[in-house]
């Protein structure tokens, strides 16, 4: 997994293996271990022809222009239903390039892995990393490892950067918006944020809700492989729905309006939202994103997203308009009284990625 810093005997340089199969710091003489824990966990799972060169970088084709992304996760617990700490990093990974329209290719990993995690634990995460990575055709050709000390880390972080060859015609983004593109949501809201909070057990009452961590290349590079004019794409994780929505509103200059009853949000997120006195719309997703298209390409667009189990839920729930104000969402209720969307000044709910 190159890069992989070697061990020089000095204190603070990892030691992974201890007794009873917990991460250590070394004291001296560290590098056996190390490489006892990179050949038993990372390489196995991670193998490939660039990782198996164990050199310091990985050398990619890459012709003309590539998508390029980098992200941290530093989600608590590691742990929830419906994906892990693994999982999500791949998919989120793949997502941040899928909505710059691009098929991921190559990914980097970094671990920074806290002295006492369990030997198990960090399989299982790794587990979970190869096969989200499998699944979302993506190869982890390069990383890191350190170790810090005990409390310091809540288990394990993981940062990634992504590379993938541009899969759009023309550039993808907020300033590509234009007045009438229609905007569709690929499903229902809230269970990613809602699922992690849940699993954290403080807050005295249990749920049966499930992450939608997901990747979500498929549907979107089917959209652009049918030639739907795509202008813009936005995966919904932290600040959810309302937060993407007015960030692309103020970048493009112009208007959008929802229906706000459009919007699925399950019975039990919008029950768990409720007790906790949050609004469903900014609440975090890691496996769904909206869409901006010409008007006229809507029909086929939610055809070609409907065949894709991560996105089968998908509707129009507004369009982007014309306005004194530039940058405001406004969302439409059930009886015809409107709204502003607004950006939070802070984060509803920490540690969730």
């Amino acid at each position: 997994m190159p890069p992989i810093d070697p061990v020089d005997g000095t204190p603070g340089c990892p030691l992974p293996i201890g007794d009873g199969g917990r991460v250590q710091l070394a004291h001296g003489g560290g590098g056996r271990l190390t490489g006892q824990l990179l050949e038993r966990v990372f390489y196995p799972a991670f193998d490939n022809v660039e990782l198996a060169r164990r050199h310091d970088a990985a050398l990619v084709p890459v012709d003309g222009q590539a998508a390029f992304t980098t992200d941290a996760y530093v989600v608590s617990p590691l742990f929830f239903p419906g994906g892990d700490i693994g999982t999500l990093a791949i998919n989120g990974t793949v997502n941040d390039l899928a909505m710059a329209g691009a098929r991921a290719r190559w990914i980097s990993a970094a671990f920074i892995l806290e002295e006492g995690l369990a030997l198990a634990t960090l399989e299982r995460v790794v587990a979970s990393m190869a096969s989200a990575a499998r699944q979302a055709g993506v190869s982890i050709v390069t990383g890191d490892l350190k170790v810090v000390e005990r409390g310091k880390a809540d288990g394990c972080y993981i940062t990634t950067a992504g590379i993938g060859e541009p899969a759009a015609p023309a550039r993808i983004g907020p300033q590509a918006v234009r007045p009438g593109d229609l905007v569709l949501l690929s499903g229902d809201v809230g269970r990613h944020g809602m699922a992690v909070m849940m699993a954290r057990g403080d807050l005295g009452f249990e749920t049966a809700i499930a992450s939608d961590c997901a990747p979500l290349a498929g549907p979107v590079l089917a959209l652009l492989e049918a030639g739907v004019r795509v202008r813009c794409l936005r995966d919904l994780t932290r600040g959810g729905l309302a937060t993407a929505l007015v960030e692309i509103a103020l970048l493009a200059g112009l208007e959008i309006g929802i229906e706000e009853q459009a919007v699925a949000v399950p019975g039990d997120v919008r029950a768990a939202c409720e007790l906790l006195g949050l609004d469903p719309l900014y609440v975090a997703n890691e496996g769904r994103f909206v869409a901006f298209v010409d008007p006229a390409d809507a029909p086929r667009a939610l055809e070609l997203m409907h065949a894709h189990p991560v996105s089968h839920g998908a509707v129009v729930i507004g369009e982007v308009t014309r306005a004194l104000c530039p940058g405001q969402v406004l969302a439409r209720g059930l009886l015809g009284q409107q709204r502003m969307i607004d950006l939070l000044s802070g984060e509803q709910l920490p540690r969730i990625c």
